[in-house]
């Protein structure tokens, strides 16, 4: 997993408030942006900037974040750049206006990106634990092996679309009450790619891409929680004619144990004593995570205390366990033997109890003089 701070990254402080991370954010992003800075190193301060933003900006990522160290993009589910659109302050409602944003025209951008897919992954709490790999049977549209991605078949070509010189849009003018107006559109001729292909694949048909069968391994780090979301980068739907794939989002179910309920990093136990050991005290052991864990019970212990054991629970991403939290629970014997009777009568009576408060059926026996 990635070891990037990204506060750090961002100067700010591991409690800054949302609106601290956003100024921060646009600060750095005004000094390192590639358009505005000529350092040799801007453009992987600008990405490190923008996966902070992305990471520390979404409350579940932060505290994700925060809780498991989830950095590394194959893990936590942080990819590309954030929108930095507010950045700049609003420039490209301008450009939409010039380039005909008004009148419900405007520029409409076609995403030759692959989407997304969701998968899911179960695993044991002691993988949880441990962390785990796990591979997953999955079916998508995948890079077609014949073209290559290109489109075009053995032999064929890819070239300019004519109608709309490579750039995948073709202006349109359309006249308004204010004038001529120009939005862009996505050109029909090529599908938006810019080339068109000839002859086309005749796996693909000129889409580049396919449907492929394929087993993907999923890294499951230590101490994930149930519902937490993995991100398996370039596993998703493949892009048209090369453009990027989509990702895998993996959501990781964590099964339940048969005897220990997990509560954050703490898991807790139940252990049943007898009246004993709970009165003279004593060491029990108590199935752990990891195997038996013996407890010291200290003498006079009531039914419903619990005990904590240091360590002993889940470990967690970024270093440290939770505890062991062993629940008691005293256990009064509903049969006894004669012995058994005897000695607790002269127990009993060696304690003074008395014969106590008279219940509701004696008084109601006295009263009826019975």
């Amino acid at each position: 997993m990635s070891q990037v701070d990204y506060y750090q990254v961002l100067g700010v402080s591991n409690d800054a408030s949302a609106d601290e991370i956003k100024k921060a954010f646009r600060k750095k992003a005004r000094e390192t942006h590639p358009d505005v800075s000529d350092g040799a190193d801007t453009e992987d301060e600008f990405k490190k900037i923008n996966e902070a933003y992305e990471v520390l900006s979404d409350t579940q990522k932060r505290a994700m974040y925060d809780q498991y160290g989830t950095a590394d993009p194959r893990q936590a589910g942080y990819n590309g750049y954030a929108d930095v659109g507010d950045v700049f302050g609003g420039f490209e409602d301008i450009f939409s206006v010039f380039m005909g944003g008004m009148g419900g025209g405007g520029r409409q951008r076609v995403n030759l990106e692959g989407r997304d897919m969701r998968a899911q992954v179960i695993v044991t709490l002691k993988e949880a634990a441990t962390g785990v790999e796990k591979d997953l049977q999955l079916t998508r549209t995948g890079p077609c092996g014949t073209c290559n991605q290109s489109g075009a078949a053995p032999g064929g070509t890819a070239k300019t679309c004519p109608q709309c010189g490579g750039t995948g849009q073709r202006r349109t003018q359309r006249r308004t009450i204010l004038g001529v107006m120009e939005s862009l559109a996505p050109c029909e001729a090529c599908g938006a790619t810019g080339s068109i292909v000839d002859p086309p694949c005749p796996t693909c048909a000129g889409d580049g891409r396919t449907r492929i069968t394929e087993t993907v391994r999923v890294n499951v780090p230590v101490g994930i929680a149930d519902g937490q979301g993995l991100r398996v980068s370039g596993y998703g739907e493949a892009g048209v004619r090369g453009a990027a794939a989509g990702d895998l989002l993996v959501t990781v179910r964590v099964k339940e144990h048969d005897t220990l309920h997990r509560d954050g990093d703490d898991l807790h136990a139940m252990a049943a004593i007898n009246i004993a050991q709970a009165s003279l005290g004593d060491t029990i052991k108590v199935a752990g995570l990891f195997g038996d864990e013996e407890i010291e019970i200290s003498a006079g212990v009531q039914s419903s205390e619990n005990v904590r054991v240091r360590g002993k629970g889940m470990p967690r991403a970024r270093g440290g366990t939770g505890d062991l939290i062993v629940h008691l629970r005293v256990d009064v014997p509903k049969k006894l033997n004669k012995k058994q009777r005897e000695l607790l009568r002269e127990f009993g009576e060696s304690l003074g109890t008395g014969k106590g408060a008279p219940t509701k059926l004696e008084r109601l026996k006295d009263w009826l003089g019975a």
